[in-house]
């Protein structure tokens, strides 16, 4: 196994990382518990497992190579690549905790400890239930290391193993010139022009976007450092029939209800909603083939006014999903939210030397993450005990109160909550939220 570069977006997640602002994304699973000792032997099946997963041996360092390497590489200099650990130790990532009644109060603690940058980037927390008949995993991931589908492919590799189709054989990647083909010179002149005049694009649409900002003071914060999470359990099929009677598509009900759930609680708190649309981020993956080069996180997004301020819960998803469908005709190469793509145009120095400035504006740029996260429709199990609910979370971007991170699956639709601690300690009544606005979509489209 050799050393690879990190993607520029994977650079600049690992340069953008503070002590209040870890990058790690997490995924918090509530498994059933065959006996009292399930927790237990879920942490050794972890421990034992983890040690035969390649991209969990692999650490992150920074490289300085020669001029020979950034003509061939461009991005290296400066920049971070992936590499095996000599030194890989199973036990040093996966924990096993004390056994509690609320998973999401130890969730929210583990969340907002850094990983350790000195070895593989990620953790597994088993978190046994007092009740001995349920048990609970937190793994934790940093964004250089995966981003949610990678995440979801490192943790599958340490849960039981499933019985899925022999994935195809891939062709060898064609070895890598030098320098170019002088033939390929005005092609490549040409890609190079595009991509500036993009880059433009989107900067400048980053820019209008900030103009008229407001900040929305609920959902910004002076950093604390603190971590609480919460998650929101809803039928997929009561998303379905609001689908089904309005039109548009499942993740338009699911943004909706972020938008419902938001004004909900802002007018409990007395902050009021009226005339507050909060910008939400929507990360879209434009992950590379695998024989591209780098690999790693290659993400766009689509920017949106969640209509927090209008009080018709069929008027909001209506707004909704056309701002949604006016982001997909535009495509996710353009526009505000297509600004994480500007990160293939920054050298490896400059992610290194503007990552903290970079993290600090995005504040300017939205004021909350609202991202799906991809799961199997399969049941997983771990020691043969089932998954029975699964919370994604996202990381906390700086300025940044709450990050919303949406999954579905078994038929149900699982919210993740992740909110700095000081700044929203009445997480749980933003959850309960949710619950009461797909009930009042569900009753606004009855007959």
């Amino acid at each position: 196994m050799t050393a690879d570069l990190l993607a520029p977006l994977d650079l600049a997640f690992w340069n953008i990382e503070s002590a209040e602002h870890p990058m790690h994304l997490g995924a918090l699973g509530i498994f059933t518990a065959n006996s009292p000792a399930a927790g237990a032997h879920a942490a050794d099946l972890l421990a034992a497992r983890a040690a035969g997963v390649s991209g969990l041996r692999m650490r992150i360092r920074d490289v300085w190579p020669p001029l020979a390497a950034a003509l061939r590489r461009p991005l290296a200099f400066g920049g971070a690549a992936r590499e095996p650990d000599p030194d890989f130790d199973p036990l040093n990532h996966v924990r096993l905790h004390a056994p509690t009644a609320d998973f999401h109060r130890v969730a929210g603690r583990l969340m907002e400890r850094p990983l350790e940058r000195g070895r593989p980037p990620w953790e597994a927390h088993v978190v046994p239930g007092e009740d001995g008949v349920s048990y609970a995993v937190l793994f934790k991931f940093h964004h250089a290391l995966a981003d949610g589908l990678r995440a979801l492919t490192l943790a599958a590799g340490v849960l039981d193993p499933m019985d899925l189709p022999a994935p195809r054989p891939r062709p060898a990647e064609p070895a890598r010139p030098l320098l170019p083909d002088v033939r390929e010179l005005p092609g490549l002149v040409r890609g190079a022009l595009s991509d500036v005049g993009r880059a433009l694009d989107i900067g400048a649409a980053v820019a209008r976007s900030s103009l008229d900002a407001r900040s929305v003071p609920a959902l910004t914060c002076e950093p604390s450092g603190t971590r609480r999470t919460a998650g929101v359990l809803l039928d997929l099929d009561d998303v379905h029939r609001v689908r089904k009677s309005v039109g548009g598509t499942v993740n338009d009900v699911l943004i909706a209800v972020v938008a419902g759930a938001l004004r909900r609680w802002l007018d409990e708190r007395g902050d009021g909603s009226e005339e507050v649309a909060p910008r939400a981020l929507i990360p879209v993956s434009k992950r590379r083939p695998r024989t591209a080069y780098p690999q790693g996180n290659r993400l766009s997004g689509y920017l949106i006014r969640l209509p927090v301020d209008d009080p018709d819960p069929l008027a909001r998803l209506a707004a909704v999903r056309t701002a949604m469908d006016r982001n997909k005709d535009a495509g996710p190469n353009r526009g505000a939210g297509a600004v994480a793509l500007l990160a293939d145009h920054v050298p490896a120095l400059g992610h290194r030397l503007g990552g903290p400035l970079v993290g600090q504006a995005a504040r300017l740029w939205f004021d909350i993450l609202v991202t799906s996260v991809p799961l199997p429709s399969l049941g997983l199990r771990l020691g043969g005990n089932p998954l029975t609910a699964v919370f994604p979370f996202a990381p906390l971007a700086p300025g940044h109160s709450l990050a919303v991170a949406v999954s579905t699956y078994r038929g149900s639709v699982h919210y993740g909550l992740v909110a700095d601690g000081r700044a929203v300690p009445d997480l749980d009544r933003l959850a309960a939220a949710f619950t009461e606005e797909v009930r009042t979509l569900s009753a606004a489209c009855r007959p």
